[in-house]
């Protein structure tokens, strides 16, 4: 697999083209000296259940994986924490407000955008909503549902990360560790 700073040849700092690879995650600028280390970028991902024993699953509406289940989510913005992010996401993709979040686990991702593998850290928060009842599907959400977490299959989900976190729940729900 070819890491995704191949596709970088110009410096961010000075612009010059004398951009090389310094080690496996890092290109050094051989003008000014500058070094860049890709590292993957924060993404959250909410796992909101209701007293049925249900989890709220997004149909995506864009890609990647367009029109698979989904877990609400996304990128963290700058200055912003996990848990703050998790939120965001939530109640731009939802409507829903989150009003405490626990957070599970982390899964290393690829997540393919824009032509590019963006390289994320997946960190995956139970979140506790204040109205489960009033969904709305928004932002890059088709549709929003309802599915039993017993009879949940990972199959259905598009992006690698969320299939392995759905066995990986539904282990933890099973178990009543949660």
């Amino acid at each position: 697999m070819q890491h995704p700073l191949h596709l970088f040849r110009f410096c961010p700092k000075c612009g010059k083209n004398h951009f090389m690879e310094n080690d496996f995650k890092s290109k050094r600028c051989e003008d000014c000296g500058f070094v860049y280390y890709f590292n993957p970028l924060a993404a959250t991902v909410a796992i909101i259940t209701n007293k049925s024993g249900e989890i709220l699953v997004a149909t995506r509406s864009k890609e990647p994986a367009k029109g698979t289940l989904d877990l609400p989510g996304g990128f963290c913005d700058s200055y912003e924490t996990a848990e703050e992010g998790v939120a965001r996401e939530v109640l731009e993709e939802t409507g829903l407000k989150v009003t405490s979040t626990q957070y599970l686990f982390t899964i290393p991702n690829i997540y393919k955008y824009s032509g590019m593998e963006l390289h994320t850290m997946d960190m995956f928060f139970k979140c506790e909503v204040e109205d489960c009842n009033t969904t709305i599907a928004d932002d890059d959400v088709e549709a929003l549902q309802w599915r039993s977490i017993a009879t949940l299959d990972s199959k259905e989900f598009g992006l690698q990360s969320i299939r392995k976190s759905i066995e990986m729940f539904k282990e933890l729900y099973k178990n009543n560790t949660l």
